[in-house]
């Protein structure tokens, strides 16, 4: 033993585990040691991730807490494996989310930012952005995020920013950006386009107004949810095969509380089996619509301004609040009995501003927009060529069905919180669009579009933004393509699709293979509750991962989440599970300060296997079968199947057989005692450095405390030893624990106490081949060798490969014999009341006839259970000696 791991193996942990006494000074000491900084100019392979930007106004929720996990472990696997591992950290500025938050704040100010200004409100946002802003970044430290906070990265900040203004000019120039007025999601209350992330679609109830347009048999009936928009009618369209409105199409007919007329078209989007038959067309308030005015060259007036108000229709209801002429609307028409039916409540989907939380409004607007075609196209084919992969790839189907039918992007936002439009116009029509390096014109009646970008639009440019693009950076490359973007398979659209299309666009003239953003999307689910639902706050079963830290430690959520992480799936969690995960802990803790305190110790040469017992042998082989599993199931992102496999090691092989099996080993001679320490210190190597990635806390604590050595942060990862599986090993093993348990069980049948010693008589042992594991046997099951005047009281055979044990016990003096017989009375005659209250109940044919078949199947359950147990009770009366 060398003085270093003779020191490690002295070192004193603490009593008990307690995560809150060092997980902040251990995260500190990573980062002041520069563990996780990487360094482009290395000879090291490259493994990058760029973390999916929390908003700024954000703070660590169960998502991110699950995310994150993941991200850390394929981080902290690859720096261990001997990659320059770089995770790369950051924010987004979330425009109408923070600009939303600053307008609230200045309103209870008793100020109104339109008053306030541009340039001021501007100021009081990047005031709040520096007060408020990135509180999910100190809770990241907390989970023990294995980040580069060297290279930590902001959305508005200046390299970004120039990248942003970048693309913009070079999709510009390329006709790939353009102004036009199109259907956009639309919030009266922040008066701005929103994207479809933005939108929350709810289950409301409304109404169904069907209306009567016309009169006698020219009349048609029309239904909407929205009675408001047919002020912005230009149409009722009837399918071209419907006879019941053939002879109308090509007709006029007059638009009630108007007076104008709009014609009947023949549209084969309309469904004639879908109420009446005819629908009524708003093209500048509904996506369907809008389309059937594009086929027929219809009339789009704006019937509502950016507030939600009508407005532009020359009624009485112009100045009217959406929902305020709604109801107004119904009732001028059934003044005029044109209400032909109502149906309320009438329940359907409507969508929501996530933000403020209102209905949004479909309004024709004056955008800037990206045409998707080509870039989709690309985006597209980088995954079915194969040069990224989707993962689990049945995901695929779905990421096609989003980038092969995108509608063009709508980019700009009526926001003044964001990368501003670099667009300028002059005043005599001129549009130019400024790049980062080139002076806006300047003179009179020159001035900047007054919109900025859609969040989303520079989020896209995420993986080769945040390493310094359009520049040729030394971290652009060397860590670009990323290696792996892991992220929820619910934005696959919205911010993978972004960056692919982005990517491959601004990286064009790279090699195809190297333009990508990331070689492997990794689809996670959601995190539900333990019944497999949504969280939400109406539902109030959501959970504050940081509360679950402060009690349990950041270790014991992250093996939890990491246990529930199955490719593309859901994941449930609740506290109980990961209350047991700090018992786990807990487990390998007291499993490591146990084999300290007997010496263990990491073996300076390979063990020679031919000096260990089958114990050691076995224990080794498992490990290394342990250590080809986790790196398979971690390659293919199978993170719940490795960490379950690290349990059941842990708790189920390592604590409860082989640290039972080497207290006896101990016991031997100093020669076998110190190869068993050894073996503990091998295999709880292993074990530590397979578990730091999920759980790098404790094991952190765990292993500098065996080794000695610096950090187990840069320790290698585990390699399997190459040596052949001892199956003899393996089964004579097997047979022992088999014999064990079953012994263990004979006496929980006979009311011995855990801890009570009996004699026994072990026959046919040596015939199996198992003379060496007997002290295992009588010590674990807590058996001893038969003196004089050995009577045996009670026996069982346990059958074994090749062969059976015969077990038998002296009870004699062991168990008050009396008092154990009217136990067994009382459980008898318990037992026997089940049995017939059962019987009773099965022999109505009247109960059988009404009952539901799963009460049926429970009394048949019951009633077999109590049959084994009137059984067993039986034979155990017998087997009692006589008082």
């Amino acid at each position: 033993m060398t003085q270093t791991q003779a020191a490690a193996a002295n070192r004193e942990l603490p009593s008990t585990w307690n995560p809150a006494d060092v997980e902040a000074e251990l995260y500190q000491r990573w980062v002041a040691a520069e563990y996780f900084t990487a360094d482009a100019n290395s000879d090291k392979p490259p493994f990058s991730i760029v973390i999916p930007p929390p908003n700024v106004t954000g703070s660590l929720h169960i998502g991110h807490a699950f995310e994150h996990t993941l991200m850390d472990i394929l981080t902290r696997r690859r720096r261990m494996q001997g990659y320059e591992a770089l995770w790369l950290p950051g924010m987004d500025h979330a425009s109408i989310a923070v600009q939303a938050l600053v307008e609230k704040q200045l309103r209870e100010e008793g100020i109104d930012h339109r008053e306030l200004g541009r340039e001021k409100f501007l100021e009081r946002v990047w005031q709040w952005k520096e007060k408020h802003g990135g509180a999910i970044l100190s809770q990241m430290r907390r989970l023990g995020d294995s980040v580069d906070w060297t290279r930590q990265r902001f959305t508005m900040d200046e390299g970004l920013s120039r990248a942003v203004q970048t693309i913009f000019k070079r999709l510009y120039d390329e006709g790939l950006i353009y102004r036009a007025e199109q259907l956009v999601n639309w919030s009266p209350e922040m008066r701005t386009a929103i994207s479809d992330i933005e939108v929350e679609h709810k289950e409301v109830e409304g109404e169904l107004v069907s209306m009567r347009y016309g009169d006698g048999d020219a009349s048609i009936v029309v239904a909407t949810t929205r009675v408001e928009t047919m002020l912005g009618d230009t149409a009722i369209a009837v399918h071209p095969a419907d006879d019941r409105y053939r002879h109308l199409v090509g007709t006029e007919i007059e638009l009630p509380l108007t007076g104008r007329k709009i014609p009947i078209v023949a549209d084969e989007h309309v469904d004639p089996e879908f109420g009446s038959g005819a629908v009524k067309v708003t093209p500048a308030h509904d996506p369907n619509d809008f389309e059937i005015g594009k086929r027929h060259d219809l009339p789009m007036p704006t019937v509502m301004d950016e507030q939600g108000r009508i407005a532009n229709t020359g009624t009485r209801f112009d100045g009217m609040d959406r929902f305020e002429a709604r109801v107004a609307v119904r009732e001028a028409l059934r003044e005029q009995d044109r209400i032909v039916a109502e149906k309320r409540p009438y329940v359907h989907s409507v969508g929501h501003s996530s933000r403020s939380k209102e209905p949004i409004e479909p309004r024709l607007s004056l955008q800037w927009f990206v045409k998707v075609g080509p870039l989709a196209q690309a985006a597209g084919d980088a995954v079915r060529d194969g040069r990224v992969a989707v993962h689990p790839p049945e995901m695929s189907k779905r990421y096609f069905d989003w980038v092969d039918n995108l509608h063009d992007w709508a980019i700009s936002r009526q926001l003044w919180w964001g990368h501003r439009i670099p667009i300028w116009y002059g005043p005599n029509g001129e549009v130019v669009c400024v790049g980062p390096d080139e002076e806006p014109p300047s003179g009179e009646g020159w001035h900047q579009d007054e919109d900025v970008l859609d969040t989303w639009f520079s989020s896209g440019l995420w993986p080769f933004s945040t390493m310094g693009w359009p520049d040729e950076t030394a971290d652009l490359k060397k860590f670009y393509p990323t290696s792996v973007l892991v992220t929820g398979y619910d934005i696959l659209f919205f911010w993978v699709v972004r960056m692919m299309m982005m990517g491959l666009y601004a990286m064009r003239d790279e090699d195809p293979a190297e333009a990508i953003p990331f070689h492997t999307i990794a689809l996670h689910g959601m995190v539900r509750d333990p019944h497999g639902k949504k969280m939400s706050k109406s539902a109030g079963n959501t959970v504050d991962p940081i509360e679950w830290m402060d009690t349990y430690g950041a270790d014991a959520l992250r093996f939890t989440l990491a246990r529930g992480a199955n490719p593309g799936t859901d994941s449930p969690i609740s506290e109980e599970w990961v209350s047991a995960s700090r018992s786990f802990g807990t487990k390998l803790f007291n499993a490591t300060k146990f084999a300290l305190m007997n010496g263990a110790r990491v073996p300076d040469a390979p063990l020679r296997r031919e000096l260990l017992t089958d114990a050691d042998r076995w224990i080794l082989d498992r490990a290394d079968g342990l250590v080809v599993f986790v790196d398979e199931m971690l390659e293919d992102f199978q993170f719940a199947k490795a960490t379950e496999a690290l349990y059941h090691f842990t708790w189920d092989e390592f604590c409860d057989w082989y640290l039972e099996l080497s207290k006896v080993q101990f016991d031997g001679s100093e020669e076998r005692a110190e190869l068993t320490r050894q073996v503990l210190g091998q295999v709880l190597d292993t074990l530590l450095r397979l578990l730091h990635p999920t759980i790098p806390f404790l094991t952190e604590t765990l292993w500098t405390a065996l080794t000695g050595r610096e950090s187990v942060v840069i320790a290698d990862w585990p390699a399997a030893s190459g040596a052949e599986v001892d199956g003899g090993a393996a089964d004579r093993i097997a047979a022992t624990q088999k014999l064990i348990t079953e012994i263990r069980r004979f006496r929980s049948d006979q009311g011995l106490k855990p801890g009570q010693k009996v004699a026994a008589r072990l026959t046919g042992v040596a015939e199996l081949g198992l003379d060496e594991h007997v002290p295992a046997v009588r010590s674990l099951a807590k058996v001893t060798e038969p003196a004089d005047g050995f009577t045996s009281s009670a026996s069982i055979e346990v059958g074994l490969a090749g062969g059976a044990v015969a077990v038998e016990l002296d009870l004699s003096g062991a168990i008050d014999v009396e008092a154990e017989r009217k136990r067994l009375a009382k459980d008898l005659a318990a037992a026997e009341k089940e049995l017939s209250g059962a019987d009773k109940k099965l022999g109505n044919e009247s109960f059988l006839a009404k009952a539901p078949a799963e009460v049926v199947d429970k009394i048949k359950a019951r009633r077999e259970t109590a049959e084994a147990d009137i059984a067993r009770i039986k034979s155990r009366l017998e087997t009692l000696p006589e008082s």
